[in-house]
């Protein structure tokens, strides 16, 4: 098994029966939360107070995660999910998840109580540290109006035409076939959230050369804000590692 992108000198630790190479210095990526659930509650409890917003709308939500619609948001799909926040994977579980032998074919132990074999998600998550410790990354988990977060699903970022319309009224998301284009306030969040990840965990996320480009193009378009600052600070403290993509701008 892979392990994740350390600095030498390396060491090895037992974590849950595995070994894992780690060094002295701090992590890329996330070994500190494998549970997404808990993820969540911790981003609700201890990172996003102070700035309860969605990323792609722009949507105020109380601490019950009950959603104020913009003025003009529409939607004629998923109308059960409406009126909720449910926090997002910007770069989506199944995007590293095909990375994961467990995802693609499964495991002898991906079995149910039936004696029936499954793969995919469930199986990642049951099986292998590293798929836990990623699904669970906190700079990767963003909240979201649940009909749009079910929406965009796993769907790929791109510049759509023009002649495209916003796919939910006012709030300028644009959604077609398999490619969604997020409003500008969205982009560069989203882009150094795709570079991190790619960063911190490059065995098992890549971006293609084409998406590379988009996002260091909406990078160097979208600079960092200060909310951003806020919140890598706060995820740094709870989960132990940076997202430099982030951070070297807050240290301006």
């Amino acid at each position: 098994m892979k392990s994740l992108v350390f600095a030498l000198p390396l060491f090895t630790m037992a974590l849950n029966g595995l070994s894992f190479a780690f060094s002295a210095e701090a992590p890329r990526g996330n070994i500190t939360f494998q549970s997404f659930n808990k993820a969540k509650k911790v981003m609700e409890h201890s990172v996003i107070p102070g700035y309860r917003v969605t990323l792609y709308c722009q949507a105020s939500f109380d601490e019950d995660k009950n959603v104020k619609l913009p003025v003009g948001f529409k939607t004629s799909v998923h109308q059960k999910r409406v009126s909720r926040v449910e926090w997002e994977h910007v770069v989506p579980a199944e995007n590293f998840g095909r990375f994961f032998v467990e995802w693609r074919e499964g495991s002898p132990k991906c079995v149910d109580n039936r004696g029936r074999a499954f793969k995919g998600r469930k199986c990642a998550e049951k099986e292998n540290i590293i798929f836990r410790y990623m699904q669970s990354d906190m700079y990767n988990l963003y909240p979201s109006i649940g009909a749009v977060n079910a929406e965009r699903g796993n769907k790929n970022f791109e510049i759509l035409p023009s002649s495209i319309p916003n796919t939910f009224g006012s709030c300028a998301m644009k959604i077609s076939g398999n490619k969604a284009e997020p409003p500008q306030a969205s982009r560069g969040v989203i882009a150094r959230t795709y570079k991190y990840m790619a960063y911190a965990y490059p065995d098992y996320f890549r971006m293609s050369p084409r998406q590379a480009r988009l996002m260091d193009a909406w990078d160097k378009s979208y600079p960092v804000q200060k909310w951003e600052c806020e919140r890598a600070k706060k995820i740094q403290a709870l989960q132990g590692n940076e997202n430099p993509f982030v951070s070297t701008h807050c240290k301006r």
